[in-house]
């Protein structure tokens, strides 16, 4: 019986896992109708699994449910856009100020966030938007993960992939990655030099400006096409 109850775990985990990276790289678009028996032939997994799955998705956000209709990737709106900047604000802010008071910290930047930051600048160098979105997200979970908050960790991972399926729109504003990627910097150096204000200051910053541009790059367009900022662009 434990082995059974492991295994049906595990299937789940795994169903959960493969459903919500559908979703997160867009495999599965806003809008989309989940069908366990299209999920369940793709990923060779039973029913039961692929069902926990959906409701433990739908619970973390990544799903909708409709009576009498199933399941649905979410249409994210703007209001969800600045609920979910907001809450990363705070979390990402949290996050760097524990990683900036742990002892011997300059061995985790080193070892981990510098080379993830030089992978994000070679790829900046390259244009490959689609590679730096991956990197970008594996530099802030890996202070999230460093934090050593269990919860904080989850309710980031599900920020994170909600933002990220949710939009990319931020980075869409001219100029934006290569001023995150500079903010990136400063907030590697905070850590490291164990200045954990500083670094909970500059984490919200950053995550500030991110919403500030992806304002811009969801406000209307003007007569003429050109989008109309709805406030001062982080970029200036």
């Amino acid at each position: 019986m434990p082995r059974v109850t492991i295994e049906r775990r595990t299937y789940k985990e795994q169903a959960y896992r493969e459903i919500r990276r559908m979703i997160v790289e867009g495999d599965l678009t806003p809008g989309t109708k989940v069908v366990v028996r299209m999920l369940s032939e793709r990923l060779r997994l039973s029913p039961t699994p692929i069902k926990a799955a959906l409701a433990g998705l739908e619970r973390d956000g990544f799903l909708t449910t409709f009576a009498h209709r199933g399941y649905f990737v979410p249409e994210v709106a703007v209001r969800d856009m600045r609920e979910i900047y907001e809450l990363r604000e705070a979390l990402d802010g949290i996050a760097a100020r524990k990683a900036a008071a742990l002892p011997g910290v300059e061995t985790f930047v080193q070892g981990t966030l510098q080379p993830l930051y030089d992978e994000q600048r070679r790829l900046l160098e390259e244009e490959d938007g689609a590679g730096y979105s991956d990197v970008d997200i594996e530099f802030h979970r890996a202070i999230w993960h460093v934090a050593d908050n269990v919860r904080l960790l989850q309710f980031m991972d599900n920020l994170g992939g909600q933002l990220r399926f949710g939009s990319g729109s931020s980075s869409q504003v001219p100029g934006r990655i290569r001023h995150a990627l500079g903010e990136h910097a400063a907030i590697m150096a905070a850590i490291a030099e164990g200045r954990p204000a500083d670094a909970e200051r500059l984490s919200r910053e950053h995550v500030r400006h991110a919403a500030e541009a992806f304002e811009d790059s969801s406000a209307p367009a003007d007569p003429a096409g050109a989008r109309v900022p709805k406030r001062r662009s982080a970029e200036h």
